[in-house]
């Protein structure tokens, strides 16, 4: 028996006082208090997977209604296997059979800890390939499995779609590098190391989100370096915020207006 925490939708192996992801200053346990749930309760009240096309070979998941923090997952596709990103807290067959109709899945990897959902029951719906977890947040897999794998630096898990590590929001914060997306131009999968505003031409660089902590201005310019060490038009965060253009520069631009409020520049405004 292995449970899901209904607050982050992360899987976990037995069933603790409190789930430590949530537990964290990053995260949030409710004022009820910690709660655990599985996929036969969530899919006995409904839950169902929905699928939409993104662009051309990238599709987001997404559960409704939502489970834990309900992120939208990302399968990008190559001509020899694809990747998922950021797996769901939730998945049934049907889900299964829908991603499976889009090609193969090679291996299943998370930004971060936040978006850990239940990616060993992901590997083995697809066929018990690879879950990869950054080494710095090794710690935090509350489920264990022999498919896990931890990787480190940088790593081209298929041709032209390349995990990274900026760190930031956590140590082994990571991003997707794809070549291909945006017709040729590069596409950026940032989880929520860095994250598409409402206004769609500027980001945030954030240690939480709900709590609103932010990262120092340092480490926001050190992210927006990182990423910019390659070339891409367009960026998807974790949920359904895009930058749909200019996505490299915007990232660079947000990151010294980061940096420049959190030195003080502009306290005369407040």
């Amino acid at each position: 028996m292995w449970w899901i925490c209904a607050t982050c939708g992360v899987e976990h192996g037995e069933r603790v006082d409190v789930c430590a992801v949530c537990a964290d200053e990053r995260q949030w346990v409710p004022a009820s208090g910690q709660s655990w749930t599985t996929l036969d309760e969530l899919a006995a009240a409904g839950t169902h997977v929905d699928v939409r096309e993104l662009e051309p070979d990238l599709f987001g998941l997404t559960t409704s209604p939502g489970v834990g923090i309900g992120q939208e997952s990302k399968v990008v596709r190559t001509s020899v296997g694809m990747l998922l990103w950021d797996p769901l807290g939730y998945v049934d067959d049907e889900a299964v059979a829908a991603v499976r109709a889009l090609g193969e899945v090679v291996a299943v990897v998370a930004s971060h800890p936040h978006m850990f959902g239940v990616q060993v029951e992901w590997s083995r719906a697809v066929g018990g390939v690879p879950v990869l977890v950054a080494e710095a947040d090794r710690h935090w897999v509350a489920r264990e499995d022999p498919a896990i794998e931890s990787w480190r630096g940088e790593l081209e898990v298929l041709p032209g779609v390349v995990l990274s590590q900026p760190g930031g929001h956590f140590p082994g914060s990571a991003v997707v590098h794809w070549a291909a997306g945006a017709d040729g131009r590069g596409a950026l999968l940032s989880g929520d190391t860095i994250f598409a505003n409402p206004d769609r031409t500027s980001v945030s660089f954030m240690r939480s989100y709900p709590n609103r902590i932010p990262l120092s201005g340092a480490v926001a310019e050190r992210v927006a370096a990182h990423v910019a060490r390659r070339p891409f038009e367009r960026m998807y965060n974790n949920f359904e915020g895009v930058i749909p253009a200019d996505a490299r520069e915007v990232v660079l631009r947000s990151a010294a207006r980061h940096a420049a409020w959190t030195r003080g520049d502009h306290d005369s405004l407040t």
